[in-house]
């Protein structure tokens, strides 16, 4: 069966386990019968999810080639003196590959000035695809706000607690109260992150039908997506970002005995420990792919599940009633560990800096072993900008 057919077998699927769930009132204990059917269809629903996981892997490895030709092509066919042309072109042969008019037109078309370390300080545009490829990992950038800035200079972001402030009515002739409002700062700083040396063997750089630059791309752009994202997530903010997790308010802690589980009641809880504000502004979930596994088997006081399966080109994917994001850097569950998020995400707030460098090495160390090494440098941070407590997490308890 090929994978549309297994797209559209899941749509049905997951149809015909919301619509069971909407026969019956939600005021009311769900039958016997409904249970029964809702835990079939969930295991028949996380089966197909698994089979088409699988054959979509299948079909990304058969089209990488395809894609990556398609991309040679288009390095191949750029005007001469582009981004793609002239990146490829050092990647390949170093700094002395360039002539003195590359070089002026990579001074020109580069989002900061000359980098002071001798690297290779890519131009606006390349660093842009980089930045935009970190996107896929880990979850953190996708329920983010994310900002660029052209240098890595100190910067603080405002801040400000709104949720306890309202208006009033004025008599006539009266004169409006007056409410300062108090506002603080939080630093955004950015670190120095390295995707460490990727090393390169000579004969893939000798290979004119093989593309360098989406290979060197994809390994640093990998590297750097993963550290990042941890540290988004549970950095300590000694000496790297300081993490979500780390900076969110605790909502609930599981009772005795819930150290790698949680209950309906726990939900709740969490959900009610953020102020209406914030559920109202988006609120979501965010926790490890395992504890999402625990989740869809979880019911309320009527028998009723709380996962809701999406629908493609249709509703989302809910726990209780809101998305939810995966996110493998927050802790599976197990005894004190911090692992389900929940609230305004969208207050963490992400920086980066366009100015990315490369770093190209031809020394003995690589040589004898017939390589060479590529190593990038970016400017990154993140901080949760929120002071009314917007994100809570779930604690499980002690043991």
């Amino acid at each position: 069966m090929g994978i549309q057919a297994l797209r559209e077998q899941r749509n049905e699927k997951a149809r015909e386990y919301r619509n069971t769930l909407d026969k019956h009132p939600k005021d009311a204990a769900l039958p016997e019968e409904a249970k029964a059917s809702l835990d079939t269809l969930l295991e028949v629903i996380t089966n197909l999810d698994d089979r088409i996981d699988r054959e979509q892997k299948a079909m990304d490895m058969a089209a990488e080639k395809v894609v990556n030709d398609a991309v040679e092509e288009v390095v191949k066919g750029s005007a001469p003196g582009s981004s793609n042309e002239l990146f490829a072109k050092w990647l390949k042969g170093g700094d002395k590959a360039l002539t003195a008019q590359d070089w002026e037109t990579i001074n020109n078309t580069m989002s900061t000035g000359t980098d002071s370390e001798g690297g290779y300080t890519v131009q606006t545009d390349v660093a842009v695809t980089v930045i935009d490829a970190l996107k896929a990992f880990g979850g953190m950038r996708g329920v983010a706000t994310v900002i660029t800035t052209e240098q890595g200079n100190s910067m603080n972001w405002p801040t400000s607690d709104g949720t306890t402030e309202e208006g009033e009515i004025v008599a006539e002739n009266a004169s409006a109260t007056d409410d300062d409002m108090s506002f603080g700062t939080k630093s955004l700083p950015v670190y120095k992150y390295s995707s460490k040396v990727v090393p390169v063997p000579i004969e893939l750089l000798q290979d004119s039908s093989v593309n360098i630059e989406a290979f060197v791309n994809g390994r640093i752009v990998t590297r750097l997506g993963r550290i990042t994202n941890k540290h988004f997530t549970i950095g300590t903010g000694s000496g790297q970002p300081l993490g979500l997790v780390a900076a969110a308010g605790e909502g609930k802690v599981g009772a005795s005995g819930q150290d790698v589980t949680f209950i309906y009641d726990d939900l709740v809880d969490l959900e009610h420990s953020v102020d209406p504000a914030y559920r109202e502004l988006g609120a979501r979930w965010m926790f490890n792919d395992a504890t999402l596994k625990v989740a869809k088997k979880i019911k309320d006081t009527q028998g009723r599940p709380l996962w809701m399966p999406d629908m493609v080109g249709g509703a989302p994917a809910t726990l209780n009633g809101y998305e939810y994001t995966i996110n493998q850097s927050i802790a599976v569950m197990a005894a004190n560990a911090k692992s389900i998020l929940f609230g305004h995400m969208a207050s963490y707030v992400i920086r980066d800096v366009m100015n990315i460098t490369f770093h190209r090495f031809t020394d003995s160390a690589y040589v004898k072993k017939g390589q060479v090494g590529f190593l990038a440098f970016m400017r990154s941070g993140g901080n949760f900008v929120d002071v009314g407590g917007g994100v809570k997490y779930y604690r499980n308890a002690a043991s």
